[in-house]
């Protein structure tokens, strides 16, 4: 009995944990970059969008393949840096616990 209570307040603890982990992840913003620097995208680690820079060179009407194409490298760029540190901030918010290898908290 006194296991089970010992581990009923661990697991309050770690939803605690887990409330105040998610708002400092929507707090949280990674910036991903294509094209030398000519377009960065803006997310917050949860994957929002928060801001697109294109550079005015870009502005062009026969270029549109390209930027959208750079577009698309930033963002995948910033996801993979928010996906990075949603990992390692679960990882050490999880540490002691066994949990299933791939197990994805976010």
């Amino acid at each position: 009995m006194r296991d089970l209570m010992g581990m009923m307040g661990q697991l309050k603890q770690l939803q605690e944990k887990m409330q105040q982990l998610q708002s400092e992840l929507e707090a949280t913003e990674v910036s991903g970059t294509s094209g030398g620097g000519l377009v960065t995208v803006t997310l917050s680690v949860k994957g929002e969008m928060r801001k697109l820079s294109i550079d005015s060179s870009l502005m062009k009407p026969d270029e549109k393949e390209i930027v959208e194409d750079l577009v698309s490298a930033a963002h995948a760029d910033a996801r993979a840096k928010a996906e990075k540190i949603a990992q390692e901030k679960a990882g050490a918010l999880t540490g002691g616990l066994p949990l299933p290898p791939g197990l994805k908290l976010f």
